[in-house]
């Protein structure tokens, strides 16, 4: 049996251009409409087996609140059939379900009690969820003298020691601090061992890629895509860099020199050779109108690298082709760490350089040069990309991966910092 099933679901809200518009209706009993309707879902279908991390992901205003306020039983259909099986915990709205009157303590027996625990059921859980929020004192304050951090902690605290059989994370951990954030993702991958489904929301791809099984991808209250999250992020992902060509300003004559700094981007000369190298090719995507024709990791002398070491000057060069006219092309990589998460991305448009406009068959190579800092020693993956203004026209998952060495010092979580010291000695 599925922890959560949605059957075609859809969710409509009526929209009034006035008050009074409302109260026309309701005297026409039904007979004139006097509303527009706004389609928050159309037409959503999915299956959630028990113990998988469900995402969702999609723009602001895709209909992703809406779907977890529907499987929590905040909100009911308009059309369709949702089943829920099992016990839900809900992470929404900052403070949603709380009381801002009630202090922190009375909020946590309020939360137990909607959720059909007993006072003892409860008494036997408040430590540990007073222990996990760590707000101290302020457990015996009114809500409404919480930070918003601090309430998401206390709501955290309680939704996953109420022992939900389906946990419902919405973007609220954002809110949180660093520390907090990474106890909280933790204590997901602790539900998870234990079967508990979880379906999460979130903007950040490197969340999705570390706890997700599959995601579900929503644009304007539809489904675009489910599927495995290393299937359907890349191409999420994607489709968001599709977007970028919209704020760019119109494009300019292209800068002669290089720039020499950390993630620059020198702007192509004829001397430059054309890169026909793609060593791998995990997932394709782009509508055609060019093509990635090979991307390279070099040294400063011009030579391919096995191995990047910290504090070398590295050139990442992407030669890609127009197969019809471009207007505005965008070049760029992503780069990804060993766990699949993104680790870093840039692109001409987003080192502030304007590509003038290709004409079909034409061919440009780019050469980012990177002053490496001290990564931690492990194989990070290059994705090149070319778009045409909000369209990507080609798009390698993971075209080349090369291993980071080891540099003097131990590096401690993903990167060292470069730190000088000063100190005086004091009597």
């Amino acid at each position: 049996m599925s922890a959560v099933e949605f059957e075609h679901v859809s969710k409509s809200y009526p929209i009034y251009e006035k008050p009074s518009d409302r109260l026309r209706e309701l005297l026409t009993f039904g007979v004139r409409s006097f509303h527009r309707d706004f389609k928050a879902l159309q037409d959503v279908s999915f299956s959630i087996p028990r113990g998988e991390v469900f995402c969702i992901v999609g723009e602001n205003g895709s209909g992703k609140s809406t779907a977890l306020q529907i499987v929590a039983g905040i909100l009911t259909p308009s059309a369709g059939g949702v089943q829920v099986n099992g016990r839900v915990a809900a992470l929404l709205e900052l403070g949603a379900g709380f009381n801002t009157e009630f202090t922190g303590r009375d909020n946590v027996y309020l939360n137990g009690s909607i959720m059909g625990l007993s006072k003892r059921e409860m008494d036997q859980r408040y430590r540990q969820i007073e222990e996990f929020a760590e707000i101290g004192k302020f457990i015996d304050q009114p809500l409404k003298t919480y930070s918003s951090g601090m309430v998401v902690r206390l709501a955290f605290a309680v939704a996953i020691h109420l022992d939900p059989e389906v946990l419902i994370v919405d973007e609220a951990l954002a809110v949180g601090d660093t520390y907090f954030r990474h106890r909280c993702m933790r204590k997901v991958h602790e539900l998870r061992a234990r079967d508990v489904t979880i379906i999460f929301v979130s903007h950040s791809a490197a969340d999705i890629q570390a706890i997700g099984d599959r995601v579900l991808w929503l644009e304007h209250g539809r489904a675009v895509a489910t599927g495995a999250a290393d299937e359907i992020l890349p191409r999420y992902l994607a489709a968001m860099s599709e977007k970028e060509g919209r704020y760019q300003p119109p494009a300019a004559a292209p800068v002669a020199a290089a720039i020499p700094v950390a993630s620059s981007v020198r702007v192509p000369a004829k001397e430059f050779k054309v890169t026909h190298s793609i060593p791998n090719i995990d997932q394709r995507h782009g509508d055609g109108r060019a093509e990635i024709l090979g991307i390279a990791i070099l040294n400063e002398y011009d030579e391919p690298v096995h191995l990047m070491m910290p504090g070398s000057r590295t050139i990442i060069r992407v030669s890609a082709r127009a197969n019809d006219p471009l207007m505005r092309p965008v070049v760029g990589f992503l780069i990804r760490n060993h766990l699949g998460c993104d680790f870093a991305e840039t692109s001409t448009a987003a080192e502030g350089q304007n590509l003038k406009s290709m004409r079909a068959g034409e061919t440009c190579t780019i050469d980012f040069e990177l002053d490496l800092p001290e990564f931690y020693p492990a194989a990070f993956s290059f994705s090149p990309s070319i778009s045409d203004r909000e369209q990507v026209c080609d798009w390698i998952d993971n075209a080349i991966t090369v291993q980071m060495g080891r540099g003097e010092g131990q590096v401690y979580g993903c990167v060292q910092i470069p730190v000088r010291i000063e100190m005086a000695a004091h009597a």
